[in-house]
């Protein structure tokens, strides 16, 4: 029974890493096995473990990405920083605001995110050379610390946000956006836990098995984002939106 346990929670951390490397959204599928797997765990500490899965993976696809796209050092830095920082303010918080109350307000977000993605057939395809400037600079702290307290907080759809929101104002196209988001990820991640390990809201014995699992995943969604470009990720993201979409309208309205 343990050894079918740890295959599937293998089995769905290996395409969470995949599908988080091309587009975001390993929470979508890896969140709801551990509840699946642990249903009487506290969701702090399936959150916990997540964020232990998925880090090795996000890490990896971030190196990937870095190695293959060319990315502003600057701009890079401030992402990083105010993104973790977002995101340990929301691990903080994550005990004390019901996530049930997010669900309406995420919903309605990516719902809008989906139609102007669908009805924007240019958006995201093309990347401008960008001048960094002040202005640049603080919408991408703004962002990046609004979408990381949302990442530690609650989390499916992080890297959807990420993506949607380093398009649409810092005007880089969807290869460019999921590198950078993957950076961003990988700092809410680290954030997080380094609240959730001392807070002792980890379960190790599994969250290490499926980071490499995790790890694998992320090299094969890494090679295909590389390998088919932003317009093919647009697709996914497009899907993947939409599935996350389904899911939390059914968690409000028929659960």
């Amino acid at each position: 029974m343990e050894f079918d346990l740890i295959l599937t929670l293998v089995f769905f951390a290996f395409c969470a890493g995949a599908i988080d490397a091309a587009v975001g959204g390993g929470g979508l599928i890896q969140i709801p096995a551990l509840m699946g797997a642990f249903p009487s765990t506290a969701p702090a500490t399936i959150f916990g473990t997540n964020k232990l899965a998925s880090i090795c993976g996000t890490a990896s696809a971030a190196f990937s990405f870095m190695r293959r796209v060319r990315i502003p050092w600057r701009l890079l830095f401030v992402i990083a920083i105010f993104a973790g920082l977002g995101s340990y303010i929301g691990a903080m918080c994550v005990s004390y605001i019901a996530t049930d109350v997010l669900k309406p307000l995420v919903l309605v977000m990516l719902i809008v995110i989906a139609i102007y993605t669908f009805l924007k057939k240019q958006f995201g395809q093309d990347h401008v050379e960008q001048v960094i400037t002040t202005q640049v600079l603080v919408l991408a702290a703004v962002g990046s610390v609004l979408i990381g307290f949302y990442d530690g907080i609650f989390g499916p759809g992080t890297g959807s946000f990420f993506i949607f929101y380093f398009i649409r104002y810092l005007k880089v196209d969807f290869l460019h956006a999921s590198a950078l988001s993957k950076i961003a990820n990988f700092m809410t991640n680290f954030a997080a836990l380094s609240f959730f390990v001392p807070a002792g809201h980890v379960l190790f014995q599994y969250g290490l098995t499926m980071a490499v699992a995790n790890v694998l995943g992320a090299i094969v969604g890494v090679k295909v984002a590389l390998k088919y470009g932003s317009g093919f990720i647009r697709i996914l993201f497009l899907i993947l939106v939409s599935v996350l979409i389904c899911r939390l309208a059914y968690q409000i309205f028929w659960i």
